[in-house]
């Protein structure tokens, strides 16, 4: 199995995506995909989600991080085949392909801000400033709820992907508002890839509801994943997938 052979079974074709969206994922470091989910899939995720939270209780999410005023969760993977799609999508892969070129799964996790938290500093998810174009790491964000500017959505900095700098070299204070900033808003049901070396960054979510999403990461192959799918695969997980996603989340038997 080869990247090319996984993608082509998987769906991912080079008319997936457009010269236009990939033109503003290139520009901009975001791209909103709208309809991936119907309302419907949405329903059932949400449904699976308060489940398992309920179940790991304070245990939810330590296989990969956890944070105060969040419900998180992780290892979705091995958790419900109804996360498949997360990392099965063809428009979804076909953006990680224009980003990252060769790439697999790094984690499946889910990111719930509670009423009167979810405030993040401006960051990006690698740990170093890379030239454009040579690019490590790149996340799709699966709106479980309608993203408003009220509930916490993500706010980035459109093109600083492209500035070879992180947010504390040229911020006194990332948690601060950046003046070129901008909220990702979007209907339930829609998938934001960004590029992970954008500046990005949780807001306060001023309602009284969770504002939920799906976070599916992924890296270029040579990179380490943020959560060892190898080592946390499951027999029962392994056996049902095929052989072009465990291409993807780089398991062998």
């Amino acid at each position: 199995m080869d990247m090319a052979t996984a993608l082509r079974d998987l769906g991912v074709t080079d008319d997936v995506l457009t010269e236009a969206e990939k033109a503003q994922l290139d520009r901009d470091g975001f791209l909103p995909l709208e309809g991936i989910l119907t309302l419907e899939d949405v329903s059932e995720l949400n449904k699976r989600l308060a489940e398992l939270t309920a179940a790991e209780g304070d245990r939810a999410g330590l296989e990969v991080h956890q944070e105060k005023g969040t419900d998180r969760l992780a290892d979705l993977v091995n958790k419900d085949p109804m996360f498949e799609i997360c990392f099965s999508h063809p428009r979804v892969l076909a953006a990680m392909k224009h980003v990252l070129g060769e790439f697999k799964l790094s984690s499946l996790n889910s990111r719930a801000a509670l009423p009167g938290e979810g405030h993040q500093g401006l960051h990006a998810d690698f740990g170093l400033p890379v030239e454009p174009g040579q690019y490590e790491v790149c996340n799709s964000i699966w709106l479980l709820d309608d993203f408003t500017p009220e509930n916490g959505a993500t706010r980035v900095v459109p093109g600083s992907h492209r500035r070879h700098a992180l947010p504390g070299d040229e911020m006194p204070d990332p948690t601060a508002a950046h003046p070129d900033q901008i909220q990702l808003t979007g209907k339930a049901g829609t998938v934001v890839i960004f590029n992970s070396h954008l500046w990005h960054g949780g807001t306060q979510n001023r309602t009284d509801k969770p504002r939920r999403a799906l976070h599916s990461y992924f890296a270029r192959r040579h990179q380490p994943q943020q959560l060892d799918q190898q080592t946390y695969i499951r027999l029962n997980t392994y056996n049902r997938l095929t052989p072009a996603q465990h291409f993807l989340l780089d398991v062998t038997n």
